[in-house]
């Protein structure tokens, strides 16, 4: 694998695998997405799914860390001990899904994709806290235990974070959508104003704790708010909701249902949410609610009861409230017109 690394490099054609290549030339049928959470989730869904990462468990994650003593956090891993961490991984994965997994393919595009997002200098080398981050955000668990996870990676011996290791943690994870391309949708580099936000949202300035990250993170911050969102790409994949969309007439919706609180019994597809298409009683600046499942008797009467007291609001007062998608914590770049 080393070899075939090195002499693409040498050759100056590609660094990259030929199914890495197909994989990243696949996603071009993403650009209609319009909102940048959504396509960099949808992104790092087809990612996750390549690489076989939805399979991994957080905690087999931590185990082979925790084997092949990857303790400290500012260690460089060279190409082969990232192999021998990454064999160990898909080994384990094979074994529960022998039919799903081929371990040196998994090997290759995943050390592939690793120096991608963390070794943009082509050093070869890989820290060990940006290989972990890159690999637990993509591993399969609970979005609660993947926050904690993530945490524990660079709280200290007390179980706390001060800002320089928050803004560690942010400046690791945004690496992933920022190799995607859509990292100035999440505030680019800047990781400043996330750390700020946290800690105001905390009330404190010196140090926060694991369930004062997990309650931040919660509230779907900017800067990692595709994180949540990707959880959501995969809940909605296989649901499936008896509804027919306004718009295109497709009738059940599969993937993500959204229901308007404007008017009764009104639904979108996520094909027709995701591009924009409009039809002459749906304005984009009404509210919508995003069902991945579908919805409950009791989600049901919520959402009737908003619709009620929707219904005589002008097209002007939405527009004068639009209702984010996620927490700013700088300079808003878009507006998601959406309750999560």
């Amino acid at each position: 694998q080393l070899k075939h690394l090195k002499n693409h490099e040498q050759q100056t054609t590609s660094w990259d695998h030929p199914k890495m290549t197909q994989l990243f030339q696949s996603m071009a049928d993403l650009s209609h997405v319009r909102f940048s959470a959504y396509r960099t989730a949808m992104k790092s869904r087809r990612l996750q799914k390549a690489l076989c990462l939805d399979l991994l468990e957080l905690s087999i994650a931590q185990s082979v860390f925790d084997q092949h003593k990857l303790t400290h956090n500012g260690q460089l891993l060279e190409i082969p001990s990232i192999i021998n961490c990454l064999c160990t991984i898909y080994r384990e994965l094979q074994q529960v899904h022998p039919d799903l997994v081929n371990v040196p393919l998994c090997v290759d595009l995943c050390l592939n994709w690793l120096l991608k997002v963390y070794d943009s200098d082509r050093s070869g080398k890989v820290q060990v806290l940006s290989m972990k981050i890159g690999l637990f955000s993509l591993s399969k668990g609970p979005l609660k235990d993947k926050y904690k996870y993530l945490f524990a990676e660079v709280a200290g011996a007390a179980g706390v974070c001060n800002q320089r290791q928050l803004a560690l943690l942010l400046h690791n994870s945004i690496q992933i959508p920022h190799q995607l391309g859509e990292a100035a949708a999440f505030g680019g580099s800047n990781m400043e104003p996330s750390v700020r936000s946290c800690f105001q949202y905390v009330g404190r300035d010196d140090v926060i704790e694991v369930q004062q990250f997990v309650d931040w993170m919660h509230l779907e911050p900017q800067s990692v708010v595709w994180l949540p969102v990707l959880h959501r790409v995969a809940a909605a994949e296989t649901a499936k909701h008896q509804a027919k969309c306004n718009i295109c007439k497709e009738c059940p919706l599969v993937g993500f249902r959204y229901r308007s609180l404007k008017h009764f019994n009104y639904n979108v597809c996520q094909t027709c949410f995701f591009s924009g298409r409009i039809s002459k009683d749906y304005h984009l600046s009404y509210p919508m609610v995003e069902y991945c499942t579908p919805t409950t008797s009791g989600e049901d009467v919520r959402d009737f009861t908003k619709v009620l007291k929707n219904k005589f609001r002008s097209k002007k007062y939405f527009t004068k409230h639009p209702r984010l998608g996620y927490l700013p914590v700088q300079t808003i770049l878009e507006e998601e017109h959406l309750e999560t």
